[in-house]
Parts: structure tokens; C-alpha cells; sequence
């Protein structure tokens, strides 16, 4: 599921497992390039995660809504924070 490169950015990025799973079922999709895909939550993503969740799960994602997945070949392939917008298309 996760490559040797995407354990390490997420331990160094402090990104925990259970956000690379809530973006991959509720976040937002785009190109990635090379056959990837990246997942992001944008505001639909959000909305979801908080109606599904509930407030607490919502509180406690608050430093996380700017994290962001990459996945290629059924694997994820690397995560990060954004800090730009993602070009969709």
C-alpha cells in the first residue's frame, strides 16, 4: 500500500495513517501526472469527512486540511502539505 519513500515523508511530515485513509475515501481527486493521482480535501472533502465523522474527528483533523496524497499503481507514492492550489484538468 505505501512505498518505502511515502513512510518516510509521512513520518517526517507528521502525517498519521489515518489521514492517508480518510483522503483516499473522501477527498477530492486530480492528475498527477505519470499515470498518478493526487487526493487533497477541498470543501466537498470536508464537508464530508465532518457529516460522516462527526465535529470531533473534524476538530482533531484541523492542522491536517492541507495534506495531500499521491498515488500511482495502487500504492501511495508520496504525501505532503500544500500550499498551492492544485490545477484540476
Amino acid at each position: 500500500m505505501y512505498t518505502a519513500h511515502a513512510k518516510v515523508r509521512m513520518q517526517q511530515r507528521a502525517i498519521p495513517p489515518i489521514v492517508v485513509s480518510l483522503l483516499l475515501d473522501y477527498g477530492e481527486r486530480a492528475p498527477a501526472g505519470r499515470g498518478g493521482e493526487i487526493f487533497y480535501f477541498g470543501n466537498r472533502g470536508r464537508r464530508r469527512v465532518c457529516r460522516s465523522k462527526g465535529k470531533a474527528v473534524s476538530r482533531r483533523l484541523e492542522g491536517h486540511w492541507r495534506d495531500y496524497v499521491v498515488v500511482a499503481d495502487g500504492q501511495v507514492v508520496t504525501c505532503g502539505k500544500r500550499y498551492r492550489r492544485i490545477r484540476r484538468g
